[in-house]
């Protein structure tokens, strides 16, 4: 497309000399700006999409994809229902689980607001995110009904270890013929677990699932199945079929879209706005582009009559401009691309310096709800920020290179 001869005279234009340097540090900015653009965009598209991905790994990992209930009060028979529902091809894993809200202190005067979950010993050490995460202890120890897992920030907040024990009080007492008292039991910290997401890690205690039942007066009943799909995309099919199984009974199932629909929503609705603030960027940069051509036409009107006279048609002129534009948009391109994958690459310990020359908390876990800088690069977006800031260039481009081709020579030398 671009001949020898137009690749010769745009590169000379690219080349400042003496005299010239003006139009060149224009195009200097509009590389610089464009560069930013890309990296900045590619790299908050990759945060953005980590931080979802890094929440509904944590969040479906320790929830679940489908809980089943009972449509009043607690579930019984649960035992059955969940064979009946392991026994579904698309389901995964599904575990009875007793949860309740309590209140947590230690002998040395700590307490805190906790989440009890009473779960299976084997459930427990079945789901990946709390047996691939435990920070003390062993879950091998997980059994029986003195034993009590808690998460790493609760530890820290009750300032207890492996081996302390706890007192877990329910708000819902206990009727006595000296009325109602406070339902209380201490229980030994056999292990602490640290998933990376502050909500859990600060709030989460389990328990073995009878000891739970004794705590909570529920014998033979639980509050929920929380059920693990093999493909989290097809819960409503698994929620169709988990009704079919148990046909019998009413039940509810909360699906994990519907529980978390608000969540992901302002996610989302978050990146897209992140996506149309940063492509102004590089529309910013594109116009730099439109400047420093329409410059540097004007600083060459003579060059362009010499070269019209001497035989060079008008497309031969308009591919010279479009070089030049495309030359400065391409290598800005590459260049945000090559800097947004090493910043996406090297993210965390960006932050890690970042907060030992600031003094300040970057990211703050208690704010964001993950304890690391998540960014997971996708191939489909880094080529689509790559191809908008290429196609911006171009389309920079073409308004001063049409005026360069349009230029009169008998008028450009008159001028002169």
């Amino acid at each position: 497309m671009f001949g020898p001869f137009e690749r010769a005279v745009a590169a000379r234009y690219l080349i400042a000399r003496k005299g010239e340097r003006f139009v060149s540090v224009i195009a200097g900015f509009s590389l610089v700006g464009i560069a930013l653009g890309v990296a900045t965009l590619i790299v908050v598209l990759s945060v953005m999409g980590g931080f979802r991905q890094e929440l509904l790994g944590r969040i479906l990992g320790l929830n679940g994809h489908l809980g089943v209930s009972a449509m009043q009060g607690p579930l019984t028979d649960h035992a059955a229902a969940a064979r009946r529902i392991r026994a579904l091809p698309e389901v995964a894993q599904a575990a009875p689980v007793v949860e309740g809200q309590v209140l947590l202190t230690t002998d040395a005067g700590g307490s805190a607001g906790g989440l009890v979950r009473g779960i299976a010993p084997e459930d427990l050490r079945a789901r990946a995110i709390i047996a691939g995460n435990i920070r003390a202890g062993s879950l091998a120890q997980f059994e029986g009904e003195d034993a009590l897992v808690i998460g790493s920030a609760l530890a820290r907040r009750l300032d207890i270890s492996v081996g302390d024990r706890v007192t877990v009080v329910s708000p819902q007492g206990r009727v006595t013929v000296f009325g109602t008292v406070p339902r209380l039991r201490a229980y030994r910290v056999v292990a602490i677990f640290e998933v990376g997401m502050q909500e859990y890690d600060g709030g989460f205690v389990f328990l073995p699932l009878p000891a739970a039942q004794l705590f909570f007066q529920l014998p033979n009943a639980v509050s929920q199945i929380e059920v693990h799909l093999r493909d989290p995309d097809a819960s409503a099919a698994a929620a169709y079929a988990i009704r079919q199984a148990l046909a019998e009974r009413p039940i509810r199932i909360a699906d994990w879209q519907d529980s978390n629909s608000g969540f992901f929503q302002l996610v989302q609705v978050q990146r897209n706005v992140m996506f149309l603030i940063l492509t102004l960027i590089i529309l910013v940069a594109a116009f730099n582009i439109v400047s420093s051509l329409t410059m540097l036409v004007k600083d060459k009107g003579r060059d362009i009559a010499i070269l019209r006279t001497m035989g060079a048609g008008r497309g031969a002129i308009l591919r010279i401009f479009l070089l030049c534009g495309a030359a400065v948009g391409g290598v800005g391109t590459l260049a945000g691309f090559g800097i947004g994958l090493l910043f996406c690459a090297n993210i965390e310990s960006i932050r890690q310096v970042l907060m030992r020359i600031t003094g300040t908390t970057v990211f703050d876990p208690e704010i964001y709800f993950l304890t690391q800088i998540p960014a997971v690069v996708d191939p489909a977006e880094v080529a689509q920020v790559v191809g908008l800031g290429l196609a911006l260039s171009l389309l920079a481009t073409l308004i001063p290179s049409w005026r360069a081709a349009r230029l009169d020579p008998v008028e450009a030398l008159r001028n002169e």
